[in-house]
């Protein structure tokens, strides 16, 4: 084997259909052979009534892809550091028994489907009788692992309420920041600090709107690093 390309496949809905989506993982060759290496990527763009994204392009890969009429997303990002609050009558529920028993309909599905996912950490939040589902996944920068990533909010109008909570939760679980992208949580938490140069997720899909692109079933949920 000299170079293999990564992808991970689910069905999804976007606007009222299934379609597949693939999303583009690790894309890795030999140096001996990278002049073929973009066949791989060819190979998985060639595949017919698919959607693509691709959610850590770096380096080269990313004029690479705009060529290959890739879009991006606004991946505008906070950085917010995490502190530790009393608790104000939010209750963080961690087990998964339990969150299984809180959450129904779609939320529940993205629970059964994501529970071993082995990146995807996950805590339901009791606002004034409500579930809030969140879905996030411990991150480096600069090689430092002291990052929390949001990636699914399943009801944005009540992260405000337990934001406090939540920051004290991801605290305890060893992130010291959390990175909150406003297309994903829906509001920006006090005391944060828009970074200047976020980084890029990319999408195409003839039919297929930045709207309807989250980041579950992909290697953000699924590959730890």
């Amino acid at each position: 084997m000299v170079g293999v390309a990564l992808a991970f496949y689910a069905d999804r809905t976007v606007a009222g259909r299934t379609r597949r989506v693939c999303n583009l993982g690790a894309w890795c060759v030999d140096e001996a052979y990278q002049a073929q290496g973009l066949r791989l990527l060819r190979a998985l763009l060639g595949q017919r009534d698919h959607h693509f994204t691709d959610l850590s392009p770096s380096g080269n890969v990313v004029a690479l892809n705009e060529r290959l009429k890739f879009r991006h997303l606004d991946t505008t990002t906070a950085l917010v550091p995490n502190f530790a609050v009393p608790s104000r009558g939010v209750r963080v529920v961690t087990d998964p028994d339990q969150i299984a028993g809180r959450l129904v309909g779609k939320q529940r599905r993205i629970f059964d489907d994501h529970r071993g996912a082995a990146a995807a950490r996950h805590v339901v939040l009791d606002v004034g009788g409500r579930s809030l589902y969140v879905i996030h996944r411990k991150d480096r920068r600069k090689g430092l692992p002291v990052f929390a990533s949001l990636l699914h909010v399943s009801e944005p109008e009540l992260l405000p309420r337990a934001w406090p909570r939540l920051s004290s939760h991801l605290l305890r679980q060893g992130a010291l920041v959390t990175l909150v992208e406003e297309r994903v949580a829906g509001w920006t938490p006090p005391g944060a600090r828009v970074l200047a140069r976020p980084r890029p997720k990319m999408f195409r899909g003839d039919d297929l709107v930045a709207e309807d692109v989250d980041y579950l079933y992909s290697e953000l949920t699924c590959v730890a690093w």
